[in-house]
């Protein structure tokens, strides 16, 4: 297929283009003041090596994929509309009560510490727009109190007249029963027209997410309201350009769950981290392709570092209750981690205790580090690896860029070295090496906390920045991967994605009894329910005309008297005997013991399922890793030069220079050198080996005598 797969990262905009079994990877600086123009920008770069127009190559383009970073930006920005809130009356303060933790939610680490300066985030909706309404069902579903269709009226009128520009509507017990919360939005429907110029949304709380947790419920309807303007404004513009282009296929967004749908069927808060958790899944497919069980991706962009993994060739870690900013949601998300330290964080001495601290400010796209010449005069750790030697100014992004090393000199030497009294270069290897150690830090406590061991993993090394800092953040993990597609490794990832689409209801089903341990033999309500998300799931799957859906059952599951949730891949949509139960038991002792261990497994307090998730996939065309004849080990072909470069001692050394992309399977070097090309820089300082394998992989490793 002719297909183009683009990720929105915070500095940089990634291309992958298949077109006529050709691949081609090219990457633009982002325009935060309008995506689509970097979107349609990479586009137009990538047509050009097949001597196309867009107006030419669009048309037989049949498969657009595609993630953002919109929704993390309009958070960090708080430039989302003014919104109203719905709820059931005496509970209109819930959200801004919120949990215990919401003081420090989304915090760093350092930030916690401070415990005495910590405030709760302004909200998003604030009080004078949240009211509460005459209703009330419990917890099995049963209407306790009718709704006062006559209070609901009033109170609309009284949020329009606030000038509230959306709704949400989030009633107590709504993921049980959601009548009252339609009948609110009918209401709203019958009073502000959908035809009229005065157009509202509305965002209902059961529909975003369908399981148990008012707050989380309600603050992911709250979110997704409060991103859905923006959203649809961007990707209307993208959407009305490339159709007048010519292109007729689906616009496919890529979800945080692991999954995409088309455009239509995306809840803005399923793209809030897409990126990221796109590169993992496609972390996972090769991994599977190259034998590896346990993968750590790391990507170093321009804004963030971000982690993922990949355990026992599985990437079934969910975040059951993520926090997206600085609120905890309740859609489930794949887990990642991201830290505030790429190309463009920001070097600054902190006047307080004296000391020099990287990031987490990043100088982003625009204007970017002081040496792209757009304005910035921060230091960033790219400004530390062009003085370092490490990137070559006249061969940034393949010479379309080139990198002003005097700025960098000069902006590092007057905010860093003379305040430290060091030498410049011994300043820039100091802001390389604490965003290396923060990176690496982040590295081992995402392992060891999941009680996992660093010796037994791989490092794949992706994002525009990883091959510059991989060395410098490895640390116990024997081995780091580099790929020639590292740099655009998101959009990558999209495109080995499956089409996938989540359907979630929480219904609490006992499957064991406590103390005697027999099995429900309530078979029907299991099957309804199950029936009843994959009807809708085929319903909505079909209208993609992309193929055949594969459905697939998770349960989030717990034993009686904990409170430790366990996502269980159930080995049968259906249950008809005591076999099928058993065998969806024993599925989650396995699971649930593997991830929180075996002494925690308590049959003798009953089994519980929470929740009922139905996954609707249809299976990327998986296209194999191609191999190439192993050459020797001699990379002399592709040496290109030697370049000065400083590597901590105590003057810059003569350090050879090769042509990645000349490097032939077999060919190994040593440290120090640099391997470069267009959009990679892959940094081997002493001690440290790089050899290419048989699929044209570097393998980093530290060098044996």
């Amino acid at each position: 297929m002719n297909t183009i797969d683009i990720d929105v990262g915070g500095t940089f905009t990634d291309l992958v283009l298949n077109f006529e079994g050709k691949t081609i990877h090219k990457k633009s600086p982002t325009t935060p003041y309008d995506l689509s123009v970097c979107f349609l920008g990479v586009i137009e770069e990538g047509a050009k090596e097949v001597d196309l127009e867009l107006e030419e190559i669009f048309p037989k383009i049949e498969l657009l994929r595609y993630s953002t970073t919109v929704a993390m930006n309009r958070l960090l920005e708080q430039k989302g509309p003014r919104l109203g809130l719905i709820t059931t009356e005496g509970h209109e303060d819930a959200t801004l009560i919120g949990k215990g933790a919401q003081w420090v939610d989304g915090t760093r680490v350092t930030e916690r510490r401070r415990l005495s300066v910590q405030q709760k985030p302004e909200p998003l909706i604030p009080r004078e727009n949240i009211v509460g309404v005459p209703e009330r069902i419990d917890s099995f579903g049963n209407i306790l109190r009718p709704l006062d269709e006559d209070v609901v009226r009033k109170q609309v009128h009284y949020l329009v007249d606030q000038g509230v520009r959306g709704f949400v509507v989030s009633l107590l017990w709504s993921s049980v029963n959601n009548t009252h919360e339609q009948a609110i939005k009918r209401i709203i429907r019958e009073e502000y027209k959908e035809y009229c110029l005065g157009y509202l949304p509305v965002v209902l709380g059961s529909e975003v997410v369908g399981r148990s947790g008012e707050y989380q419920r309600t603050m992911t309807a709250i979110l997704d309201a409060y991103l859905f303007r923006s959203m649809q404004i961007e990707l209307s513009a993208m959407w009305d350009k490339i159709r007048d282009y010519g292109y007729s296929g689906p616009f496919l967004m890529v979800h945080n769950s692991g999954g995409m749908a088309e455009v239509f069927k995306t809840d803005a808060v399923r793209t809030y981290s897409a990126g990221p958790v796109a590169g993992l899944i496609g972390a996972h497919k090769m991994a599977g392709q190259l034998g590896y069980k346990n993968v750590v991706t790391s990507d170093v962009g321009g804004t963030s570092f971000d982690i993922g993994l990949v355990v026992q060739e599985g990437v079934r870690n969910y975040d059951f209750r993520p926090i997206l900013h600085r609120w905890m949601i309740g859609a489930s998300m794949i887990q990642t981690m991201s830290i505030g330290a790429g190309g463009g964080s920001i070097a600054h001495i902190n006047e307080l205790i004296g000391n020099l601290q990287v990031g987490p400010k990043s100088a982003g796209s625009y204007p970017g580090p002081v040496c792209y010449d757009q304005g910035n005069e921060e230091p960033t750790v790219t400004d530390a690896n062009l003085v370092l030697g490490y990137l070559n100014p006249d061969y940034f992004f393949g010479g379309e860029m080139v990198l002003n090393e005097e700025s960098a000199y000069d902006s590092i030497k007057t905010k860093v070295a003379d305040p430290l009294g060091v030498p410049v270069h011994t300043a820039a290897y100091m802001i390389r090496q604490i965003a290396d150690k923060s990176m690496g830090s982040a590295i081992r406590k995402e392992i060891h906390l999941r009680g996992y061991d660093p010796k037994e993993f791989v490092l794949f090394a992706i994002g525009g920045g990883g091959p510059v800092h991989v060395t410098g953040y490895m640390e116990d993990i024997p081995k780091a991967l580099v790929f020639q597609s590292s740099p655009v490794f998101s959009a990558l990832g999209s495109s080995l994605m499956d089409i996938k689409q989540v359907y979630e209801r929480s219904k609490r089903y006992v499957l064991m009894e406590p103390g005697n341990k027999k099995f429900n033999t309530s078979y029907q309500e299991f099957n309804e329910i199950v029936k009843e998300l994959q009807e809708r799931a085929q319903k909505e799957m079909v209208t993609t005309g992309m193929g055949e859906a594969v459905y697939t059952l998770e349960l989030d599951m717990l034993y009686g008297g904990q409170v430790h949730r366990k996502r269980t891949s159930a080995p049968l949509l259906y249950i008809q005997t005591e076999e099928d139960i058993r065998a969806i038991y024993n599925a989650f002792e396995r699971e649930f013991s593997e991830t929180f261990s075996p002494l925690c497994v308590h049959p003798e307090g009953g089994v519980y399922v929470e929740s009922f998730i139905i996954t609707a996939t249809i299976p990327a065309i998986q296209k194999p890793i191609l191999s190439y004849p192993v050459d020797g080990i001699d990379a002399s072909s592709a040496y290109k030069a030697t370049r000065k470069c400083y590597w901590g001692q105590e003057d810059y050394e003569d350090t050879a220079i090769y042509d990645y992309k000349a490097m032939q399977p077999g060919n190994k070097v040593f440290g120090p050198s640099i391997l470069e090309s267009e959009y990679i820089t892959l940094v081997i300082p002493p001690e440290f080996s790089c050899e290419i394998d048989e699929h044209l992989f570097a393998h980093i490793e530290r060098a044996t005598a």
